[in-house]
């Protein structure tokens, strides 16, 4: 159900009086008495509203006997009997009437109408059944207060979202973009309406600048009731070099060099300066604004420099390595003398390294070489061998073996060693 506008109406137990009719008075006192029954040939439903919306009330006979239905409210004044209406409130109108159903409507709804509705069915015993009546209420007003209209990259700020006068209590959820956020609720009550505070902590960063803070609504009464705030965040300076001659390839000796500093900041950065990182600029160097010039290289202008930036925030740089090579160089470096970054960081290949560690590699494998050779030198191998004595002087082989195994004990022990 969509939210309406809030208005106020009369009461649904204002004003009425019964018809003037002796009849009528006689029936509605005895109405007054009737005790209440278990309602089994009756059938009715709950209602649920909107504040300001229509609620219908319906009152249906299982098994009709053409007895007389009628509509209290929660005072128990009669609204319809049968087809009469002898309250004066003209918001209750008939829908429907019949032998099995009185069917009432009751527009403009406010939060007096909520209560039990009593269904009356004369019957012997008489039979009735209650219907309630529960009101809704949007709330009336959602707001977001922000600590800071203008924040700085790093700070944690502070909003609140008010929703105010509702019924029931209102969920407060946070977005931040398309992300969902988890604030803090306070609900307060006043009579029977409630208001409810969400509090929200955000630590802002650069990407924040412009998203949107959604504030956005839970509430049965309502569908998609929001309200948004954008954040506005200051930030330091985003500062890169760029190389715009030569566009590709090295950077020899004799051709020119051109370099371009660009940065962004909120708000925009207003000092940018060129140098020369620890040594002074060299004088055949042209800067101009953003763009740094050297028409004829050398192997003097060998170094790193640096483009810095500033704002009202803070101050960064960007850094660009220059190495200049011989005029004969043909090949590619393997890595790329221009470094740029927020904070200027150089991450280059040492080719120093390289050389220390293939030398500790050579190192350690003379080393080896060595332990190797030591080892081998201090465990000696030791064999024997037996040469059967007077084997030579055997007739044939046989003899020569049975000799052998029988002079074992008188042969000379004979040792070799390996190294």
């Amino acid at each position: 159900m969509a939210a309406r506008a809030q208005h106020s109406g009369p009461a649904a137990n204002g004003g009425g009086a019964p018809a003037l009719l002796p009849l009528l008075l006689l029936l509605l006192s005895a109405a007054a008495i009737i005790p209440r029954g278990d309602g089994q040939n009756l059938i009715t439903e709950d209602v649920t509203v909107v504040e300001g919306d229509v609620a219908t009330i319906s009152c249906r006979v299982k098994n009709s006997d053409d007895s007389v239905i009628q509509l209290l409210n929660p005072n128990r004044q009669t609204i319809y009997f049968r087809d009469f209406r002898p309250l004066k409130d003209s918001r209750f109108q008939l829908v429907n009437f019949s032998n099995s159903e009185l069917r009432v409507s009751l527009t403009n709804v406010s939060i007096s109408d909520e209560g039990r509705y009593f269904c009356q069915l004369y019957t012997d015993p008489p039979q009735e059944i209650y219907t309630t009546i529960t009101v809704l209420v949007p709330p009336r007003n959602l707001v977001i207060d922000i600590q800071k209209e203008i924040a700085v990259e790093g700070e944690e700020i502070e909003l609140n979202c008010t929703a105010m006068a509702s019924r029931p209590a209102t969920t407060i959820r946070w977005f931040k973009g398309n992300k969902e956020l988890t604030g803090k609720s306070e609900v307060e009550q006043w009579s029977d309406m409630y208001t409810v505070t969400s509090q929200l902590l955000l630590k802002v960063g650069r990407e924040d600048d412009g998203v949107p803070v959604i504030c956005l609504v839970d509430h049965p009464a309502v569908k998609d009731l929001q309200t948004q705030r954008y954040l506005e965040v200051m930030y330091k300076p985003q500062v890169r070099v760029s190389q715009n001659y030569p566009v590709q390839g090295l950077t020899r000796e004799g051709e020119p060099l051109e370099l371009t500093c660009a940065a962004f900041g909120k708000p925009q950065p207003t000092d940018m300066r060129w140098l020369r990182v620890d040594d002074e600029m060299p004088q055949h160097v042209v800067v101009s604004g953003s763009n740094l010039l050297i028409s004829n290289l050398n192997k003097t202008d060998n170094g790193t420099y640096r483009c810095e930036a500033s704002n009202a925030v803070g101050k960064s740089h960007a850094d660009y390595m220059l190495f200049v090579y011989d005029t004969t160089a043909t090949t590619e470096p393997a890595v790329h003398d221009s470094r740029a970054g927020e904070e200027g960081a150089i991450r280059s290949v040492d080719h120093a390294v390289v050389g220390g560690v293939v030398a500790v590699v050579v190192f350690a494998m003379l080393c080896l070489l060595i332990i190797l050779g030591r080892y081998f030198a201090r465990h000696k191998g030791t064999y024997f061998t037996h040469e059967a004595k007077g084997a030579d002087d055997a007739a044939d082989a046989d003899t020569a073996i049975i000799n052998a195994e029988g002079g074992q004990n008188n042969s000379e022990e004979k040792k070799e060693y390996f190294i």
